[in-house]
């Protein structure tokens, strides 16, 4: 039955609405902008073509670099919400993820670019706790607080679809642009595509601004705050007998979230899409090229910066570059194809997990309807549907990024509820960013090292090690969700 006696939706009510799901929708916006651009951006200011040996290796260390200061940060950022303000937090979350990436466009250096992506994830990692801590104390309605913070938090599927399309406008028209003062590289028409789609991440922060002083803070942490009524936050709090069970089963479920999502989906578009059958011919075109390749970096790399010879070797590599660029183009449609999909279920998967809160059904029971399809999901994708061709794999994908992406999203709105008024955001930082940025996105290493112990070409070795980790962080998930404490609603009287 509808609740009628939850509070009508007024001007201010949507303006925290429309700043929340900005905030959510820009969380991965700015967090997708780095495989987009970290490629490019690597090979042009290590001077080296993109196919160069040292752009991966710089690409994996850039991913585990800005996933650990987002931790470790973002921790930190959890311990402010909850002596500042929620609102005052989230803020400065995103006017860091937001403004960031701007000086990250003008990087000259390799070391500059790094930086500043660290900082992109440290306000992201700071925003989203802020953010859905904000969010469930705004409404006292109880009805209405968990439709709208399950509805907001639905954006941060659009984000990577939204950056996706940014960058396919800013890599067609972005030549015909001004250069702003940004870096050109000579020989070059203007600045390379990568500076402009970090100039995009300034999005937020202009409406936020205008926003932002027409709503309110969290009016039972003013309260308190201004009563002097309100405990210091504690790390060590978390782990007191009566929240240790609280903050190790949601950190260890966080873990398992961002495990499978590191570990599995975001694996797929890159390294195993390219795989599927349906590319042999494409695969079997590109494996000359892909060793004279090898060959020619390696005869590159052997030159010094700036030498004549340098200038010589980068010739053939050009070239080189040019007869893989078709094909390359076909495999990587169907990896984003992939990703398109991927993104289509998650979307859907935060949908059906607001409908599923709005319903009264137990915490515990929705997260058993989230984790149990995945014991089936996850091996079938990649162990089976991935031997067909990309048009039956992508309906897995579509699925597997359901049941995962609908994880973040519950526990973004189980985290709340679980930790007293003076830890809300110390503790929802925990579970998120030691738990999940920490330890979970650490899965991304070891699903390659699994790979080698599988039989098969390079692809097929990583989607059996993606299959079978992904069963296994399942596993250990659904374990976890057993011991997960039901909330209740006193802290919010």
């Amino acid at each position: 039955m509808t609740d009628t006696t939850a509070p009508k939706l007024t001007f201010r009510t949507w303006l925290i609405i429309i700043i929340a799901s900005i905030g959510f929708l820009f969380d991965t916006y700015q967090l997708l902008m780095t495989p987009l651009a970290g490629p490019q951006a690597i090979s042009e200011l290590l001077k080296v073509p993109l196919s160069n040996p040292a752009v991966s290796k710089t690409m994996g260390e850039l991913l585990w670099m800005t996933a650990l200061c987002g931790g470790v940060f973002g921790l930190l950022g959890g311990w402010l919400i909850d002596r500042l303000g929620r609102k005052s937090v989230m803020a400065i979350g995103i006017y860091i993820y937001s403004l960031s990436p701007v000086f990250g466009a003008f990087a000259h250096t390799l070391n500059e670019f790094i930086f500043w992506r660290c900082v992109t994830f440290v306000g992201v990692c700071i925003e989203f706790v802020a953010a859905i801590t904000w969010m469930s104390e705004v409404f006292s309605d109880k009805v209405q607080r968990e439709r709208l913070l399950g509805i907001t938090q639905a954006f941060a599927s659009l984000g990577g679809v939204i950056v996706t399309m940014v960058n396919f406008y800013i890599i067609a028209h972005a030549k015909d642009w001004h250069h702003l003062g940004m870096p050109v590289v000579p020989g070059q028409a203007g600045p390379a595509s990568w500076r402009y789609l970090l100039l995009s991440g300034i999005l937020p922060a202009i409406p936020i601004a205008l926003m932002l002083p027409f709503v309110p803070e969290s009016r039972i942490w003013r309260e308190k705050k201004d009563a002097g009524t309100l405990k210091r936050p504690s790390f060590l709090e978390l782990f007191s007998p009566g929240l240790r069970r609280a903050t190790l089963v949601t950190a260890g479920l966080s873990a398992c979230a961002y495990g499978v999502a590191f570990g599995c989906l975001q694996q797929t578009p890159g390294r195993i899409a390219p795989g599927l059958p349906n590319l042999a011919e494409q695969r079997a075109a590109l494996l000359p090229l892909v060793a004279q390749s090898k060959q020619l970096n390696a005869a590159f790399d052997a030159t010094q910066p700036g030498t004549p010879e340098r200038a010589a070797a980068m010739g053939p590599l050009k070239a080189n570059a040019a007869k893989q660029k078709p094909l390359m183009d076909q495999v990587k449609e169907v990896g984003s194809r992939t990703q398109g999909y991927q993104e289509t279920g998650g979307l859907i998967g935060r949908i059906v997990l607001a409908l599923l809160i709005v319903a009264g059904i137990s915490r515990r029971a929705i997260l058993r309807i989230l984790q149990i399809p995945g014991l089936i999901i996850l091996p079938v994708t990649y162990l089976v549907l991935y031997k067909q061709d990309a048009n039956v794999f992508v309906w897995g994908m579509a699925a597997a990024g359901f049941v995962t992406t609908s994880q973040f999203s519950f526990l973004g709105e189980y985290l709340p509820k679980v930790f007293p008024l003076h830890l809300r955001g110390t503790g929802g930082s925990f579970a998120t960013n030691v738990g999940g940025r920490m330890i979970g996105t650490g899965a991304a290493f070891v699903t390659p090292m699994l790979a080698t112990h599988f039989t098969g070409s390079p692809y097929q070795q990583m989607a059996q090690a993606a299959g079978w980790l992904g069963l296994g962080i399942v596993i250990l998930g659904v374990i976890l969700g057993f011991c997960l404490p039901e909330p209740t609603d006193e802290h919010f009287d």
